[in-house]
């Protein structure tokens, strides 16, 4: 099968080398110096799970990549909207456009863009990054990949990409009975983790230590948790117990990407985590004081990295 990965970095990058060493077409939509270390020296995987040195078509223009089975897509929560309005040269009528990012909106906002009939959703479950330009390092997490039909239906599409990641190595490939119910799942854990550390711009482990932040981190889950509900995504109902003990577990030196770049000066996926909370609060009547708290700390460093 074809596939294109849309932001070829830490999450896409990692799929695409794997797809690419089980035999299917890859080609790879990235920018900047790693982009020009794709084209000139191809791509290295450094992963826990086993390292990859692949060499695949890489380009910053979808045009030269023609429409696509399957289109990974992969960048920030941020950029999905302009992102999107990039991607028709990748759309055939059957075209799948698979959201693996951060939040609970990309899926709504792609399909705004190129159409619900493409859109499928995804959650990942790994800790990847560009270490250097064309180098992708995967230093934990399980490399879970899940996905499924926005309407949950099993169909033919998601099967057949099911069974393209399913045969990768080094991907846990899981097909959802509800994707709703795991984008929220993931996106109530995720608001506690880069939320704290972020705000704090301290580790897992110190927050850990402090009853106050712990508290404080419990209650973001919490929260996020009692939104889903009000828009009756059938969360599972230990879902704040099981994301706690999860957190307990990180390694204590653990931070976030929303951490990663309020300290790196780059823009942040604020208003796709805490920020749609608070929307999504609003529009169900749900008070979120602890996600309030954190979008009003981050908002002027938000603004600040976007200038």
């Amino acid at each position: 099968m074809k596939f294109a990965v849309f932001g070829a970095g830490g999450v896409g990058g990692y799929l695409g080398a794997r797809l690419a060493d089980a035999g299917h077409d890859v080609h790879l939509v990235a920018r900047g110096d790693h982009l020009a270390a794709l084209e000139s020296n191809g791509m290295r995987v450094e992963s826990i799970h086993g390292d990859t040195n692949v060499e695949l078509p890489a380009t910053d223009d979808p045009a030269d990549i023609g429409p696509c089975d399957y289109v990974l897509f992969c960048v920030k929560a941020h950029d999905t909207r302009d992102a999107a309005a990039d991607i028709e040269p990748l759309l055939g009528d059957e075209t799948v456009v698979v959201s693996f990012q951060n939040g609970v909106d990309n899926e709504r906002w792609l399909a705004e863009e190129i159409g619900e009939e493409h859109v499928v959703g995804g959650v990942a479950y790994i800790f990847s990054t560009i270490g250097d330009p064309g180098v992708v390092e995967h230093t934990g997490g399980p490399a879970r990949f899940i996905y499924g039909e926005l309407d949950g239906e099993r169909s033919d599409r998601v099967e057949a990409l099911d069974a393209a990641l399913s045969e990768s190595e080094g991907i846990d490939a899981v097909l959802a009975e509800d994707i709703r119910v795991e984008l929220w799942r993931k996106f109530a854990f995720i608001c506690a983790q880069a939320g704290m550390t972020a705000a704090s711009r301290l580790p897992i482990g110190e927050i850990r230590e402090s009853d106050a932040s712990w508290a404080m981190y419990r209650r973001i889950v919490e929260e996020v948790c009692t939104v889903a509900r009000a828009e009756e995504v059938d969360l599972p109902d230990d879902t704040v117990d099981e994301w706690l003990t999860f957190a307990r577990e990180l390694d204590p030196e653990m931070y976030s990407s929303l951490h990663y770049d309020l300290t790196h000066d780059k823009r942040l996926e604020l208003e796709a985590l805490h920020g749609s909370v608070v929307r999504h609060a609003d529009d169900v009547g749900v008070d979120v004081p602890m996600n309030e708290a954190v979008h009003a700390i981050l908002r002027p460093w938000a603004d600040r990295n976007e200038q």
